[in-house]
């Protein structure tokens, strides 16, 4: 067989499989006709309650607190939880200013307000200080306590994870803010 009688009979078969696609289509079609879908097409049921009123924001989802853990947190656990936090935060009295700021003494301190620290506007506008309520909502979900801020950690869902990273950060500290 030549080409030109293969191109010829590929030709055909495919000019048969469309014809009768477009057949069944067009007879689809006469039996079936389209119908819209839509509002006009669904059965209205009146519940005699008037309009519906929208749906309630979904309620946030209510934080475990921090502060029956802090007193039997295990410091060393926090320490090693620091790790994540060493490439933009540094521990130590007097150390330097990273990506983030130091966190020496940072349980107690004011929010926004380190020392030779540039913050966003976002966390130079929220006040306040860092007290462990503070801590333990913003080490769940920085972004969500502090919408706009810089950092970019998603947050510590445990809560025994935050008690034990919030008890080390206040060991480290000149003057250790008391447990309630």
């Amino acid at each position: 067989m030549s080409s030109v009688d293969f191109n010829k009979t590929v030709g055909a078969i495919l000019v048969s499989l469309l014809a009768a696609v477009a057949i069944g289509i067009f007879i689809n079609e006469m039996l079936h006709p389209h119908t819209p879908h839509g509002e006009e097409m669904a059965y209205k049921v009146d519940t005699g309650a008037g309009e519906a009123k929208p749906a309630a924001a979904a309620a946030a989802p209510v934080l475990e607190p921090v502060l029956p853990l802090l007193a039997s947190a295990d410091l060393a656990a926090g320490e090693k939880l620091t790790k994540r936090c060493a490439a933009c935060h540094s521990f130590d009295k007097g150390g330097a200013n990273k990506v983030g700021p130091n966190l020496y003494g940072v349980v107690g301190a004011n929010k926004g307000a380190h020392g030779g620290f540039t913050y966003s506007s976002a966390m130079q506008g929220k006040g306040g200080s860092w007290d462990y309520a503070a801590l333990n909502e913003f080490l769940s979900n920085p972004k969500a306590f502090v919408p706009g801020t810089k950092m970019s950690f998603a947050g510590l869902k445990s809560v025994k994870d935050r008690a034990a990273l919030i008890a080390y950060l206040r060991k480290q500290s000149d003057n250790p803010l008391p447990l309630p």
